[in-house]
């Protein structure tokens, strides 16, 4: 049993570096209908195809469900690794996995977030070109998280926009560090009780 579980274990962690590399291939077209970039999309579309019907998480050109479906693969593959190792697996083991595995993919959306709204402050402090491509993706993204931050710290007020970008940095910053240490010693807990 426990070769199994390593065997598999092994197979998860390959599967992945697989579909990030297909991932980060989309971002090249001109790829897309290459032999080996076939053979790979046949490989890993359907498990991203079925997150994406599930889980509608795409905003625009951006679309987060491979962060969802990179998530449940890294915890399948961390039970199967901890199943290998001890011969079995407790409950607590299994929520402090998944627990991590969501917060992962929740920091790094975080982090992905402080990084847009930096970038928007850095295009307004140095009077960048608002109407090439990539400011206006940047500008998109960022209007939206702003208007959501925002609206959850100051109400209805109006505020001056930088400080409103400001104010968001600073929130999300805080929430991705505070909730990394929640994160832990909820896990550590979980590991304890269970």
């Amino acid at each position: 049993m426990s070769l199994f579980f390593n065997i598999l274990a092994k197979f998860l962690g390959i599967y992945s570096v697989l579909i990030v590399i297909r991932i980060i291939l989309t971002w090249f077209g001109s790829t897309r209908n290459s032999g080996p970039v076939e053979i790979l999309s046949r490989f890993t579309d359907p498990y991203l195809d079925w997150w994406r019907h599930h889980f509608k998480l795409q905003a625009g050109v951006l679309d987060l469900t491979p962060i969802i479906a990179m998530a449940a693969l890294s915890v399948l593959q961390t039970v199967c690794a901890d199943i290998a190792r001890r011969g079995k697996i407790s409950l607590g083991v299994i929520l402090s996995v998944c627990l991590f595995a969501l917060w992962s993919a929740l920091s790094f959306i975080l982090g992905f977030c402080i990084i847009v709204l930096a970038l928007r402050l850095i295009a307004y402090f140095t009077n960048s070109n608002m109407y090439s491509p990539f400011w206006q993706v940047i500008e998109t993204i960022s209007r939206s998280i702003l208007y959501r931050v925002n609206r959850i710290i100051f109400g209805k007020r109006l505020v001056k926009y930088t400080t409103g970008l400001f104010t968001a940095i600073a929130v999300l910053i805080v929430i991705l560090a505070g909730g990394r240490f929640a994160v832990q010693a909820l896990a550590g807990f979980l590991i304890r009780l269970v």
